[in-house]
């Protein structure tokens, strides 16, 4: 068994049944196209078709660990009723599998007691790969549950950031997206703080910190997006900065320069070191599939897919970045491509799903492939099979029997 906090009753450390559910997980989200591209330099080929795959995608340890624990959790309490807070991941394949295992998803308004009416102490509630925020973790403990804590390493990481900020007076300029629940968590557990979401808003900031802002309309900005009781004019005396953990991290690390020379502006390079502080909290696995997709670019491809969840953060970024080189589908499932003349596709910068046509050009192509950090192999694999199949090929044309 894995090690458990008595008085509250949180397994941090797995349930200690890695081996009873190591085939249950092969079985529903490793790829033998995957496995046998990882052994072939990352290049598959069958007639006119080139798959050109990233050397890192998909699940990341944190990720494996998160899923790995909710199996464990299943096999370990097969008779307790078993809740989420929310996703467990941003995939919605992995969420409908937890479904099918009967672990159910708690709704309702995000840090209130009415989302976690239905938990009682028999019952068992997973925690996140992002985290809960301190509300939500107060409100768990209360109910007794059984929890099993699924929180990132990387994530955790950030958590220690902000908490030595606001112990030293610093606020939390936080480089992601107000509404997502790892900055939700993230800031929970900070002093004051500001959620700046690109460059256009930490422009608003800088010349808010030089003397050149309107209070109000600042307020008005970020409203959602800061502490109660946040005073730019205190507030943003002393600031350190940290990041969602799946940002993309060029953009993080020029938001934190950008914040660091608008502090040297306002207080002059000497008093600015004592003001600012700064730690790039991307964390690595976000970093190695955004370096792996950047070297795919560089090699050149027709067309790039990006399989994931349309709320992935790190996903999106991933698309980001070859949206600006090759004509890129960001898909969230194998059954969006419909035919060589039809893809559903989520748009860079879009709120919603679209349909395109004509997307899949006849004759000769070379095909470039990621996923993001919480799509299964298995995904990439129906994605490449469904695209075989568009040419009359199938999985043994590519890798054999």
């Amino acid at each position: 068994m894995g090690q458990v906090e008595a008085e509250s009753k949180i397994f941090r450390k797995g349930l200690g049944l890695k081996d009873e559910v190591r085939e249950p997980l092969r079985k529903d989200y490793k790829g033998l196209i995957v496995d046998f591209a990882r052994t072939h330099g990352f290049t598959l080929a069958a007639g006119e078709l080139t798959f050109r795959l990233a050397k890192e995608f998909g699940f990341c340890y944190g990720v494996d660990r998160a899923v790995e624990y909710a199996y464990e959790a299943r096999s370990r309490f097969p008779g307790k009723r078993i809740f989420i807070t929310g996703e467990i991941i941003h995939n919605p394949y992995v969420n409908r599998r937890l479904e099918e295992m009967g672990i159910e998803f708690l709704g309702g308004p995000y840090g209130t007691p009415e989302k976690f009416r239905p938990v009682t102490a028999d019952d068992v509630v997973l925690l996140p790969a992002f985290g809960v925020s301190m509300g939500e973790l107060d409100i768990l403990k209360e109910t007794q549950a059984v929890l099993v804590d699924t929180t990132c390493g990387s994530v955790m990481n950030v958590w220690k950031n902000v908490e030595r900020y606001a112990r030293t007076g610093f606020t939390s300029v936080v480089h992601g997206k107000y509404w997502h629940e790892e900055t939700k968590a993230t800031v929970s557990r900070s002093g004051h703080y500001l959620v700046v979401r690109d460059m256009d808003e930490t422009d608003v900031v800088c010349r808010y910190i030089e003397g050149q802002g309107d209070r109000e309309v600042f307020l008005e900005r970020f409203e959602k997006a800061m502490s109660p009781g946040f005073d730019p004019d205190r507030h943003l005396e002393l600031i350190g900065v940290a990041n969602q953990t799946t940002m993309l991290s060029t953009e993080s690390l020029a938001i934190a320069e950008e914040l660091r020379q608008a502090m040297i502006r306002r207080h002059g390079e000497a008093e600015a070191e004592a003001r600012f502080r700064s730690f790039d909290t991307i964390c690595s696995a976000t970093q190695e599939r955004q370096d792996a997709v950047l070297e795919l670019c560089r090699e050149g491809v027709d067309l790039m897919l990006v399989i994931g969840g349309y709320n992935s953060s790190n996903t999106t970024h991933l698309a980001e970045i070859c949206d600006q080189r090759f004509p890129t589908f960001h898909i969230s499932d194998s059954d969006r491509l419909i035919s060589p003349t039809v893809i559903r596709h989520k748009p860079i910068h879009s709120d919603k799903e679209e349909e395109s046509r004509d997307w899949f050009p006849p004759g000769a192509l070379k095909i470039g492939i990621t996923a993001g950090a919480s799509t299964p192999d298995v995904k990439v694999d129906e994605s490449i099979e469904r695209l075989l199949s568009f040419r009359g090929l199938s999985r043994e044309d590519l890798i054999g029997n």
